[in-house]
């Protein structure tokens, strides 16, 4: 009614009445109520700030879980070091117990090729805020080439990929660093004390994991911790755990790792004494064979060659 009477006295003077377009309209309207929403967050917040000693306890209990604890660290190689940090799921739940903090990602702009986007986290108490602004092309590198994407739904997932990283940057830029180290601490124990069923079993299930993602073998992690699997501990699944979360997350590479010659260089002890048992019984095979079985000597040889 306000805009109307506005327009009506306005022609009443004697002034031209010039009508807004309608996408200045509904950027104008979308804006006003994304102030209004931001008002009522941080008058919520200060009407009831966090209690941290409370909220310090609800992070630390759930990161008892297991659940949670397996992919909540990742690792990566780094300068001929080790650099381990909380990875984006636990930086959410801690976010999340954390209390009166806005995080996300949003898609800002859309052009043709790429995608620029922001990733934001912000304290409403203390009004601490971290933000990263990127650009995301939309190429999925597949099977050693470049693939364009025009799908909707791959340009989405290829951009909530890409901020994932960002937006745990900005959760930790926002977030007490001692409360981050308490939650690693205790999701560490967690891995360690909480563990259900023979460790033999678990191995061989990280195994298969590796094997079925990633395509690395059990003779690369072998080589990798220098020792063949059924020696492995509780201290070794743990931290192949880490490194499978680094890979998932995209925090590092299958080559900053594992060594994909490995196979072609070294064989198991298993498969070099299978194959001294199926020469020594070749051998045994050719003394007792008659010289006009010649055609029957070709075939196992054949066999084995197939073997």
């Amino acid at each position: 009614m306000n805009q109307l009477a506005n327009q009506f006295n306005d022609v009443q003077a004697g002034n031209v009445y010039q009508p807004q377009s309608q996408g200045n309209v509904l950027a104008q309207a979308q804006s006003s109520r994304e102030m209004e929403e931001v008002k009522a967050q941080i008058f919520m917040a200060r009407q009831f700030p966090r209690n941290i000693f409370q909220a310090e306890q609800r992070i630390l209990d759930a990161c008892k879980r297991k659940s949670l604890a397996e992919t909540a660290i990742y690792s990566y190689p780094r300068g001929g070091q080790r650099v381990e940090g909380p990875s984006i799921r636990l930086a959410e739940v801690i976010a999340q117990n954390w209390g009166n903090i806005a995080f996300g990602i949003k898609e800002l702009e859309q052009r043709e090729g790429e995608s620029v986007a922001m990733a934001y986290a912000w304290d409403l108490e203390t009004n601490v805020r971290q933000e990263k602004v990127f650009t995301v092309k939309h190429i999925r590198k597949a099977k050693g080439q470049l693939k364009k994407l025009d799908d909707p739904r791959d340009i989405y997932e290829l951009v909530a990929n890409n901020g994932s990283r960002r937006l745990r940057a900005c959760i930790l830029g926002v977030i007490p660093g001692d409360i981050i180290e308490a939650a690693v601490q205790e999701c560490n124990r967690t891995l360690a004390n909480q563990s259900k069923g023979p460790l033999k079993d678990r191995i061989a299930n990280a195994l298969k994991a590796f094997k079925e993602q990633f395509r690395v073998t059990q003779e690369m992690i072998e080589a990798r911790f220098g020792y063949n699997a059924e020696a492995f501990t509780e201290y070794d699944l743990v931290e192949l755990i880490k490194i499978f979360n680094s890979l998932k997350d995209g925090m590092s590479k299958v080559d900053d790792w594992f060594d994909k010659d490995v196979p072609q260089q070294q064989k198991s002890d298993l498969a070099k004494t299978f194959e001294e048992t199926k020469t020594n019984e070749v051998k045994d095979e050719k003394e007792e064979v008659k010289p006009d079985d010649s055609q029957e000597i070709e075939f196992d040889q054949g066999e084995l060659s197939f073997e």
